[in-house]
């Protein structure tokens, strides 16, 4: 396992009583080929085409619960080839191709600073930065609309339902910190 160590969750457990198939970096080989496409290549299985992740608790796990999908083509149907449980336990580079698989699937701002934030009509209107830079949005101010992400982190959802991560909210500069959790507080 390259020198990982593996990690065990007790919520996992229910992975195998549900009969969800456990990816692990011993049996599970992960590439790109023909046409840039994902392939996964499962031992004392069959090689897999055109994968592509899908996370399955995309806000509290982003990197756990990573199910690999594929399109078999005699039915039209997406299937399941299993799940990734904890993609950390895989190599660097198999890591990167899930990664940039998601990046492509699941597109999302991550916020690197918060320069204001104005409350009218239950509403929030936000000017951040982004990694795309400078950007404004208007979010309901609600507490279904940002939710944790992570230990520290939040997810914002506009009012168009596109999200905005701040993947550490403590490591905001402190100004930025104040004004965030002066109106996100939960």
């Amino acid at each position: 396992m390259n020198g990982r160590k593996s990690i065990r969750y007790p919520e996992a457990e229910h992975l195998v009583a549900t009969g969800v198939r456990r990816l692990n970096p011993q049996d599970t080989r992960l590439f790109v080929a023909t046409f840039g496409l994902l392939h996964c290549e499962v031992k004392g299985d069959t090689l897999y085409r055109g994968v592509f992740p899908v996370r399955m608790c995309p806000i509290r796990h982003p990197h756990r619960y990573i199910a690999l999908r594929y399109t078999d083509h005699a039915d039209d149907k997406e299937k399941e080839i299993g799940v990734i449980e904890e993609l950390l336990e895989f190599p660097n580079d198999q890591q990167e191709l899930i990664r940039q698989s998601l990046a492509r699937q699941y597109y999302e701002q991550v916020i690197e600073r918060v320069f204001k934030i104005r409350h009218e009509y239950g509403l929030l209107f936000f000017e951040v930065q982004t990694q795309r830079g400078k950007e404004a949005f208007t979010m309901p101010w609600r507490a279904d609309r940002a939710e944790d992400y992570g230990e520290d982190g939040k997810v914002l959802l506009d009012a168009h339902d596109n999200r905005y991560i701040i993947p550490d909210v403590h490591a905001l500069p402190a100004t930025d910190q104040v004004r965030f959790t002066s109106f996100i507080y939960w």
